[in-house]
């Protein structure tokens, strides 16, 4: 029995993203695997550390996402980011892409 409680489904989705920590302004290249309405993981070399606040914007095919985060947890390949303030137009791109990712899958 798998005792992880997840707030919403991820699904396999691969989009480039970049993530640009507020305080400094610091760039991190990344790719993300794993997606959901509320977060997502993203592959990178370099990660900021947990508690961090972002702005993330995520590329697919020609269109994007773009969001606040809070840098959720580490791991050695990247880091973990919950969305926080999303707008709600960008919600709609998020969540057709998740449509498609869950077609994908099925």
């Amino acid at each position: 029995m798998n005792d992880e409680r997840r707030r919403a489904p991820r699904y396999q989705l691969i989009a480039q993203a970049e993530i640009v920590e507020l305080r400094s302004g610091a760039k991190v290249s990344a790719r993300t695997s794993d997606v959901s309405l509320v977060g997502c993981f993203m592959n990178s070399a370099h990660s900021f550390p947990e508690g961090t606040k972002v702005r993330l914007r995520l590329t697919r095919a020609e269109a994007s996402f773009s969001s606040f985060g809070i840098v959720a947890r580490l791991q050695p390949m990247g880091m973990g980011v919950s969305f926080a303030e999303t707008e709600e137009e960008q919600s709609k791109t998020l969540r057709a892409w998740l449509v498609d990712a869950s077609r994908e899958v099925n």
